[in-house]
């Protein structure tokens, strides 16, 4: 147990530590020398530690307001849920699912056309996380439990990417890594949109803007502007439905007032961007070279699937404008579907800037302006149909959890693995 805690825990548990090792074992395996094993090693970590800030800067210090605010609007408390820790319960169960669906994913890009290798480390916790639930949900025990959990994580990490990959390719240009996150199906239905009804030629980057808004190029300021209207909209909105914006905010009775509040999580929006694609470079340009080792020697051919924001800085305009109106397309349909689902569903804020950017992006790369625009409005919309019709598989366990970080693969294929459950069962 404690061997399985500590590999659980501390290599799979900690990206950092975990990207750091690949990149060791792909550098000794090209027999570099000293010195580059040591940078290329410290530089993976580094690198992955600069796109954690960033990502943690955007969705702590800027689009969590947002969260808050539509979750006074409309609170989940009138949701008929029941939670269960299943990270503290089920602790074991989830170890056990990580380690053997990654030697899985190993065996199976070692010897079959199938080559992608997941290393998203958080994820390679929370999907296992999402499969006990649903597993527990159906009613499931013991090795049956941990037997299914294994085999829907194992087959996730090996197809998802797979999938993933032409797409991935069409934005990068190359194809020496692909896409290991829950943003699959809105990428790939995205991506499929943008094909069948865009032109990529017109791509969101070719914009143009007269001189007079050249700043807008930016990705940082225009994120910035976007995020600063938004919560201007969202403090009329509280206010004109009787809730004080310091309250809900929490600076209320404080030296900080809505001026202050609103213009620094603006600002903290294009810092975290920032910091997130500086941090996306240097990822990229350590771990890639490194896996070439552990792709020539044990694993021929394979490519690693990192995590979606690998991608934000090939299409920023992509990714805010998708964040745009896959916001809009989620609340809307939120409204119109108000009391269908047996759980409340809120806007997902944090879904809707990385799987729904990411599939923006990939919308942009198949179809352009058109395909980014319907990509994100079509994945708003289904997003909430799956966060909502997951809660028949997920409301006697982590159905609060998946109204926040729901809405994408964790929801499809914790639906598909409870309804075969409940078979089994």
């Amino acid at each position: 147990m404690a061997v399985l805690n500590f590999i659980t825990h501390e290599i799979f548990g900690q990206g950092a530590i975990f990207l750091a090792l690949i990149a060791l074992v792909g550098l000794l395996l090209q027999k570099k020398p000293f010195t580059e094993v040591i940078r290329g090693t410290m530089m993976t970590a580094i690198g992955f530690f600069v796109l954690s800030t960033g990502t943690g800067l955007v969705t702590s210090k800027s689009i969590d307001g947002l969260a808050k605010a539509f979750n006074t609007i409309m609170p989940q408390a009138k949701a008929t849920t029941t939670s269960v820790d299943i990270g503290a319960q089920y602790g074991t169960q989830i170890g056990i699912v990580m380690i053997v669906a990654f030697m899985i994913n190993i065996l199976v890009a070692r010897y079959t056309k199938w080559k992608s290798v997941f290393l998203t480390g958080h994820m390679l916790y929370w999907f296992p996380f999402v499969f006990i639930a649903a597993g527990v949900d159906a009613g499931l025990t013991g090795t049956k439990l941990i037997v299914v959990a294994t085999i829907f994580t194992a087959t996730y990490m090996i197809v998802a990417p797979n999938l993933m990959r032409p797409f991935v390719k069409e934005v990068t240009g190359d194809d020496t890594f692909t896409i290991g996150h829950p943003t699959t199906v809105l990428s790939v239905i995205s991506g499929l949109l943008g094909k069948a009804f865009g032109d990529k030629s017109k791509s969101t980057e070719d914009l143009k803007f007269p001189k007079s808004l050249g700043f807008l190029k930016e990705v940082s300021i225009t994120g910035s502007i976007v995020i600063c209207i938004t919560y201007i909209v969202m403090a009329i909105i509280l206010t004109t439905n009787g809730y004080n914006p310091g309250k809900v905010w929490g600076y209320a009775g404080g030296n900080t007032g809505i001026f202050t509040y609103i213009f620094t999580h603006s600002i903290y929006f294009g810092v975290g961007v920032t910091v997130l694609l500086l941090g996306v470079r240097m990822l990229i340009s350590e771990i890639v070279p490194a896996f070439k080792g552990i792709s020539d020697k044990l694993v021929p051919g394979a490519i690693p699937a990192l995590d979606c924001p690998v991608i934000f800085g090939y299409a920023p305009n992509a990714l805010i404008l998708g964040f745009i109106v896959s916001m809009i397309t989620s609340t809307i349909t939120i409204i119109l579907t108000a009391g269908m689902f047996p759980s409340v569903v809120i806007p997902l804020t944090f879904t809707c800037f990385f799987e729904v950017g990411c599939a923006s992006i990939i919308g942009n790369a198949t179809g352009g302006i058109r395909g980014c625009v319907i990509g994100a409005a079509v994945s708003g919309v289904i997003m909430v149909f799956l966060v909502g019709f997951g809660a028949y598989f997920f409301n006697n366990t982590i159905q609060s959890w998946m109204l926040v970080y729901g809405g994408n693969d964790f929801s499809l294929w914790g639906i598909i693995e409870g309804a075969i459950a409940r078979l089994i069962k």
